[in-house]
């Protein structure tokens, strides 16, 4: 596959502190500052790499980019052309953009819904490790998935499945799709809605224990826990969820498997082994739910 993993996700933000105070004393994540021409910009260390999540001060709560890793310039240059082929304009990111990412390659495309979504060749590797709370062991590790929702949901799947080449791990009637580029089992999934929103991002963790202490952490700062703590059906994710400053969810997790090409695709029917009570109606509710 030419897509390798998902790396990273750009937002405006109307408060930038509160992001960074919730990802600080919640998950023990630290924000490191950056430019990008004359413009601030708070770039959040979930790994070893450069960032996976930028904040961007704004007057409005909004994506800004959804970024891919590409795993190769020629594996760009494929996907390009598949781009094109479909009907996509497909620019090439500035300088001060690529510096950012860390990439050595950047190049950016506008989905069916209006998102911006970029295609990167390269990770700067700017630490050998992180900075977690004395019992994060090993706290956050990445940037797990995120959940796409829009209007255009049969235009989504055409995009990541037949020209991106994601393929389609498992669904849920009425209208949800899991979706892979690597062996985990899913790093899209794809879901209807009037509005385009990142319904959520996944914060993966290295063990059950992590996502407890961090459990723990939002209760005490008296973050506000929009999912309660649970297990995913599909995936077997262990997770609770919480309100970010920007009004949509952060997924905490960790345990999500892995699947191979021998994989089959199907209706997995109920969302949840357990748990994952939610504070508001659910919007991918099924009917019999």
């Amino acid at each position: 596959m030419g897509v390798r993993k998902l790396g990273y996700v750009g937002l405006d933000v109307t408060d930038v502190d509160a992001w960074v105070d919730l990802f600080e004393h919640t998950l023990g994540v630290g924000a490191t500052p950056a430019k990008i021409g004359t413009q601030e910009v708070a770039l959040l260390e979930l790994d070893e790499f450069k960032y996976r999540l930028a904040l961007h001060p704004s007057a409005q709560d909004r994506p800004r980019e959804i970024g891919w890793i590409v795993d190769s310039a020629r594996e760009l240059d494929r996907l390009t052309e598949r781009l094109t082929d479909a009907g996509f304009a497909v620019g090439e990111g500035s300088a001060d953009e690529t510096e950012l990412r860390g990439a050595t390659r950047l190049r950016w495309f506008t989905d069916p819904v209006g998102y911006r979504v970029e295609l990167a060749v390269g990770e700067a590797k700017v630490r050998t490790g992180v900075a977690r709370p004395a019992d994060a062991r090993p706290g956050v590790t990445g940037l797990g998935h995120l959940v796409l929702a829009g209007p255009k949901l049969g235009e989504l799947r055409e995009l990541y499945e037949s020209v991106l080449e994601f393929r389609l791990t498992d669904y849920r009637a009425p209208g949800l799709y899991f979706l892979r580029c690597n062996a985990t089992h899913h790093s899209i999934a794809l879901a209807r809605a009037d509005t385009p929103s990142i319904h959520h991002l996944e914060i993966e963790h290295g063990s059950i224990d992590d996502v407890g202490r961090a459990h723990d952490r939002a209760q005490a700062k008296g973050v506000p826990i929009s999912i309660s703590l649970g297990r995913h059906m599909n995936d077997k994710a262990i997770s609770f969820y919480v309100r970010n400053p920007s009004g949509f969810h952060l997924e905490i997790g960790c345990g999500g498997i892995e699947v191979g090409d021998d994989w089959v695709p199907h209706d997995f029917g109920t969302s949840d082994l357990w748990g994952h009570r939610h504070a508001d109606a659910n919007p991918f509710a099924s009917p019999a739910s």
